[in-house]
Parts: structure tokens; sequence; C-alpha cells
């Protein structure tokens, strides 16, 4: 898994190490590793150093530090390298020596004209660290405006961002390639944060690091976790979804629920509701009607009918995925319950940031601006686990406060229908034996990839997401 540690764990895992490397006369030993691997990110960035025109941005402290360090190396390959100290007197005196020595200069103080300069051939934002608390200082905003238009590499995040939260909290910079050191941090994976910090490498410290604030799920683990057919088993072994989805009104939202259902590796789909006929037509293998399942599918698309539809799949005691119009009637559920889990069963949601402001009574705007916040907050007050659909889709997991984010997909994904699909396979996950994180995490990395598979980077509806699903798990279980 890419693991995403906050500032707190990290720190203490490095100063047992920076302990024992002072006592060895060797303080700054971390911080040139880790300049060397900015360094040569860098180079790969540029795709040589001869000539080159760098400029560092120095803050206080590591980071600077880290800018300089690198800077030095990137001179004696040959790059002409500036450094602009934002705060001069804060500087980090060794990293400065060694980049004099290396050839380095000073840019001169006054700030140039306001224009992007074309000979600039990328900017080191080393100005503030992950020990910042969002948002830039004046002089900070200053320096990064001295070089409008020139491609940024942050050390280790963007300055102006917090580390911890995945939020902006003001002026920040934005970065192409961010590089930072001994592991992501949870600005790195969480929006809208992440969407500054732009690719980003990680540079291996070799430290001892406890269980991650957030983890994002990689193919292996997919390979891992999803389940295989048994050879002497058949299709109740490897258990039957029940979709409720879709109305008179949105017979399309049952059809491609139960696409996904289809595809998600359970051994058969069970449709109930008012969309019987076109789901038969579309899917003739689907049964029709009443019957044992392990798991239920409800809300997309249901209308009016929603709220039956959740009643029954409740008394059922199945695990239950919510999606759509089933969510306002599960708030209702919860909010005229006297205890706090009004469940006996699980139960995945699986909320827009739209849907997620009416859930919590909070604006869209604050759930897209705090996404990890108010996914968490919603996981503890439902007892559910929350699946918060977005660009960086995110999974948390009540009670334990475990967090997952999906990096797969491309924005073609965003199309009617889509989150249909996704609540249907995320299902058929459920019944096939996942627990509802596992199941949720999965599905959304599935869901991802084959939309990524059926783009080819162009656009796609919803149908052609669930007809790649096959093919994903084909290439995923063939690992």
């Amino acid at each position: 898994m890419r693991s995403a540690h906050t500032v707190e764990q990290l720190r203490a895992a490095e100063e047992p190490v920076l302990a024992e490397l002072a006592a060895q006369g060797q303080p700054d030993a971390i911080m040139q590793r880790a300049a060397y691997g900015l360094a040569y990110a860098v180079l790969d960035f540029l795709g040589s150093a001869y000539g080159r025109q760098v400029r560092l941005l120095v803050g206080p402290g590591n980071n600077g530090g880290d800018a300089l360090y690198a800077g030095a190396l990137l001179a004696r390959r040959g790059a002409a390298v500036e450094a602009f100290l934002v705060w001069p007197d804060r500087v980090h005196r060794r990293g400065l020596e060694v980049f004099f020595a290396a050839g380095g200069r000073l840019a001169p103080a006054e700030a140039p004209p306001r224009a992007a300069d074309p000979e600039i051939d990328v900017v080191i934002d080393g100005i503030l660290g992950i020990g910042a608390l969002g948002g830039l200082p004046p002089e900070a905003e200053q320096a990064l405006a001295r070089f409008p238009g020139a491609p940024v590499v942050a050390v280790d995040l963007p300055s102006g961002i917090h580390a911890d939260t995945g939020e902006l909290s003001g002026p920040h910079a934005g970065a192409v390639l961010t590089v930072t050191f001994g592991s992501h941090k949870v600005a790195h994976l969480v929006d809208p944060a992440a969407r500054a910090c732009g690719v980003v490498h990680l540079v291996d410290l070799d430290l001892s690091l406890p269980e991650a604030a957030v983890q994002a799920l990689q193919e292996g683990d997919v390979v891992d976790m999803l389940p295989r057919a048994d050879p002497i088993g058949h299709k109740y072994t490897r258990g039957v979804v029940g979709v409720r989805t879709g109305s008179a009104a949105y017979p399309g939202a049952a059809v491609l629920s139960v696409g996904g259902a289809l595809r998600g590796l359970a051994g058969m789909v069970r449709y109930v509701g008012a969309a019987a006929d076109v789901v038969q037509q579309a899917h003739p293998e689907v049964v029709v009607g009443p019957g044992r399942v392990q798991a239920w599918v409800v809300g997309s698309g249901g209308g009016e009918d929603a709220a039956a539809a959740l009643a029954a799949s409740v008394a059922d005691g199945c695990p239950i995925v919510i999606d759509a119009d089933g969510l306002a009637p599960f708030v209702d559920l919860v909010a005229a319950s006297p205890v706090s889990t009004p469940l006996s069963s699980p139960v995945v949601l699986t909320p827009h940031a739209g849907e997620l402001a009416r859930m919590l009574g909070v604006t869209r705007d604050e759930v897209e601006a705090r996404q990890l916040h108010y996914a968490c907050e919603a996981a503890d007050r439902f007892g559910a686990v929350v699946l918060l659909k977005g660009r960086r889709t995110l999974i948390v997991e009540p009670g334990s406060g475990r967090v997952r984010v999906n990096t797969t997909g491309v924005p073609w994904l965003a199309t009617a229908g889509s989150g249909d699909v996704l609540a249907g396979l995320i299902g058929a996950l459920l019944a096939s034996g996942l627990s509802p994180f596992d199941a949720a995490s999965v599905g959304a990395w599935l869901h991802g990839a084959a939309g990524t598979l059926a783009s080819a980077g162009g656009p796609i509806n919803a149908t052609q997401i669930a007809e790649a699903l096959p093919e994903v798990v084909r290439r995923v279980l063939s690992q």
C-alpha cells in the first residue's frame, strides 16, 4: 500500500535516527540523503543539468537546507543555480556553505519584473516544510511571485499546505512535482491539497514507521484481496447480491447498478424493484424476485421507492450499500432511532460531496474544502463505512479511524450513472465475502481502473465502465 503518515508520526520515527547520527558526528546525514533524492528527481524532470537555469526559494530550517544541498549537487553537475533567501537571518548555515562551495550564487535581492522568464527551467520551492500550519506569510508570497510561470518542484510539500489534513487554508504554492521524504504525507493523497502537489515522488529514508494515517491500495493489494473462484464452488457459494434500485422514473439506474453487480465476482444477482422488465431485457442472467441474498444495494435512482426499498433491505439483516436516493431515508432512520447505530448489519454509504453536505447539514463547498474531516465525521455519526466520491475518493471505517484514498481513475469517470455501477460493484464484493471497508476500497480501485481502461484518453459512459470491469479483474488476477 501507499502509506501517508502524519508529521507527528514522522518526527517520532526520525528522532532516534537523528540522535544516533548526531552522536556519530553526522547531523546532516538524513538531510543530505533527502537532498540527493531531490536533486536526482529534478534532474529526471529536466532531462539534463548542464546549462540549466535553476532557482532555489530557500526558507528556514530543514526544508531550506534540503533545497541548498540539492542545489549544490545540481551546480556540480553543471546547472546555473541561484538561491533566494526568503529570511536571510534564518537560513541553514551548513547547507549555505556547501552551496557556495559548489559554485551556487545568491539571487539578486531586488525582485525582477513580474513577467514569466522563459530562461528559468525550474524553481525549487524550499520555503516552508511539513511543520507549517497552512497559508503563506507575505515574504513567502513575494518570493513565489518572483518567478511567475516557471515550473515549480516542491520540497516535501508545496509551501503553504497543511501536511496532515488535505486542506488549503490560504495562499499556497502549486507544484508540477513534489519530492517528499520518508513517507507520503496526508496532503499528498487527499484533495484539495493533493491537486496542488502535482506528481509526487517519494525518497525512502529507511525509517521505521507505524501504521499509516491514510493508505492507498496498489495493484498488489487488490491482487491479495480479491476473492478467487473455488474450483468446487457454485453460484451460491460465490455469493448472491440483491439489488433494489431504480424506479419507473429512473429504470436506467437499475440497469447500471445491476451491471456493476454482475461484474463484481458474486455468483448471482437478484433484482427486486419497479424496473424488472428493463433489467431482465438488458441482463437476462439476473434473477428477478425476492429470495435470499448476502448483501443488498439500495437507492440508485430509487426516487420515491427508495425509502421502502431501504426498509425492506434493513429487515433482511444483510450488509447494505446505500447510494443516492437511499441516503436521505437512511439519515432519517438514524435520526429516529434511540441508539447511535440503528442497523445491526454493516452499512456502506456512497455519497458525493453534495449528498454528504445534505446528510451533515453543511454546504457542499465546506465538504469539498475539508473532505477528510467530513468523511470521518459522517462515518462516526452514522456508524457506517463512508465512501466519499471525488477525484480522490475517500473510504473511512467507523470506530477504527482507518482511511483509504483511491488514486485510480480519470476525469472522464465523472459521468451520469458511474456511481450506480460503483454501488453495484461494491455490493457484489460484499456478497462475495469482503468486509465493508475492503469491499468499498477494492470497488473504488476497480471502478477507477475500469474507467481508465475504457476511456483510453477519451470520454466514456457508465455502461462502458461496467463492461470494462471483467478485463480489469482478469488482468489483476493474472498477476
